[in-house]
């Protein structure tokens, strides 16, 4: 598949690696220019272009950037075929992205998002942490193969995204529609934890909307007591923390 990757953080240097190692023709891109995008993003055939040339002739766009640059990207979803499939990575921390009103009332991200956009969405690769994701890949079939759930309104969105899911190293799961997705934010019992395919629809199930935000906003400030600003830490630091927050 043609895809364009507009991010190249963590989960989005991750994503070009992965899936251009998969034989998927990818463009990645940044806020910054082609050049400054790091080698590692685009050692296994990814190729570094501008914000307009990824978004540019792809069967997918990928967002995976913070919510305060979705205005700037906008035009560029605007311009693509209706049946291109746009997928979203981002999560809302106020505390990084600055307060929005809508979502501080309850709306749910991704579907902001659709509404900002004006198209379909995808939400896909927003419940692993960036360590996890680059360390914790495993072929199809591996008993200890951990799983992400994705939620769209379009059903062959979502089958897309499984597919893209599986070439990234880790199972996807079909968690119903965007209006549902909030089971996948931060603070959920997904978020974060690492689960196994068959302990994805319990734990989205067990998600207590009331309780998500105060959970996440638990999570970041015990990360950035321990960790500080800047420090990434190992994948299995990431997970014992987010699995203890759910007790």
């Amino acid at each position: 598949m043609k895809i364009g990757i507009l991010g190249a953080g963590n989960i989005g240097t991750t994503l070009a690696r992965r899936l251009a190692a998969a034989r998927h023709e990818v463009k990645v891109a940044n806020s910054r220019g082609p050049e400054t995008i790091a080698a590692k993003a685009l050692d296994t055939g990814a190729r570094a272009t501008t914000a307009e040339e990824a978004a540019k002739d792809v069967d997918v766009l990928i967002l995976s950037m913070p919510q305060t640059a979705f205005a700037k990207v906008k035009p560029l979803v605007a311009a693509l075929p209706n049946e291109a499939v746009v997928i979203d990575t981002s999560n809302y921390f106020p505390q990084r992205d600055g307060v929005n009103p809508a979502l501080e009332a309850g709306e749910v991200e991704s579907e902001w998002l659709q509404t900002l956009l004006g198209r379909p969405v995808v939400k896909a690769w927003n419940a692993i942490g960036t360590a996890p994701f680059a360390e914790n890949d495993k072929p199809r079939g591996h008993p200890e193969r951990s799983a992400i759930p994705i939620a769209g309104d379009r059903a062959e969105d979502r089958e897309v995204a499984m597919a893209l899911m599986d070439d990234t190293g880790f199972d996807g799961f079909d968690a119903g529609t965007l209006a549902e997705s909030w089971r996948q934010q931060p603070g959920s019992p997904v978020y974060c934890t690492n689960l196994r395919r068959d302990q994805i629809a319990p734990a989205l199930a067990a998600a207590e909307r009331d309780r998500l935000p105060k959970r996440r906003d638990l999570s970041v400030a015990i990360f950035a007591e321990r960790f500080g600003a800047g420090v990434n830490p190992d994948a299995e630091t990431i997970i014992r923390i987010s699995r203890a927050l759910q007790m």
